[in-house]
């Protein structure tokens, strides 16, 4: 049977914690809270936690989880290579709402899906969750809801989408933002022939504070009149 425990009591916060940890290391899922949308978890290298995740939001491995991570020295360790503008981005936005996908390091065994050999990383700004991941290391999380459905706000909706399928809940009230961090594609300042950074969903960074630290790096604006900007 889950559980779910208010972070915001200080008693609850370390059962839920501990508790949290011991459900990671099983390779059951928990419910998180992040700086952005409450996000349903599991052990990022476990192909059985991560196809469990996978299930029970009702997405296929075409729909690979991003990885959340505790830091710069975690992102080193599962790229293969971190380019200069994307250390600019990191030091402007991490921690933080954007989510960066970069080739990931040929040497990893893990099964996040049908990734094409990238990983999208990001660094939350939620002192609950960069806590749990300094001990658990990396863990692959998506927004905590069934495909299709808003984002929960709050663990109990969460646990309302989600039931018994995950362990874990951890409780902090209703989230800042709920916004979706954004998505940025650098895949091609590895070594690409068109070096060039796209945006692949719009969140809680906009477009304007990316092309500040990218300059024409970043790919163009779309049109504002809805066009295709073709001739």
């Amino acid at each position: 049977m889950s559980s779910l425990f208010d972070c915001r009591d200080e008693t609850q916060l370390l059962a839920g914690m501990r508790q949290a940890r011991q459900a990671i290391g099983r390779g059951d899922l928990i419910v998180l809270p992040t700086d952005t949308v409450y996000g349903v978890a599991a052990d990022a290298f476990s192909p059985a936690a991560v196809a469990r995740l996978l299930e029970a939001k009702g997405r296929g491995r075409q729909q690979p989880p991003p990885v959340l991570v505790s830091g710069r020295a975690t992102l080193r360790a599962l790229v293969s290579e971190v380019p200069e503008p994307v250390e600019a981005l990191v030091d402007a936005f991490w921690p933080g709402g954007l989510t960066i996908v970069l080739p990931a390091q040929p040497s990893l065994t893990w099964d996040l899906g049908e990734t094409r050999g990238t990983v999208a990383v990001r660094m939350p700004a939620h002192r609950f969750a960069l806590e749990l991941l300094e001990e658990t290391g990396p863990l692959a999380v998506s927004s905590a809801n069934k495909t299709g459905v808003a984002a929960a706000l709050t663990a109990a909706q969460a646990r309302d989408m989600l039931g018994e399928s995950v362990a874990v809940y951890l409780e902090d009230g209703i989230v800042e933002t709920g916004i979706p961090s954004t998505i940025v594609d650098a895949t091609t300042l590895v070594g690409g022939s068109d070096p060039i950074v796209r945006v692949l969903r719009e969140g809680a960074i906009d477009r304007a504070r990316l092309r500040e630290v990218l300059g024409d790096l970043l790919e163009p604006d779309p049109p504002l009149d809805g066009t295709d900007g073709s001739a």
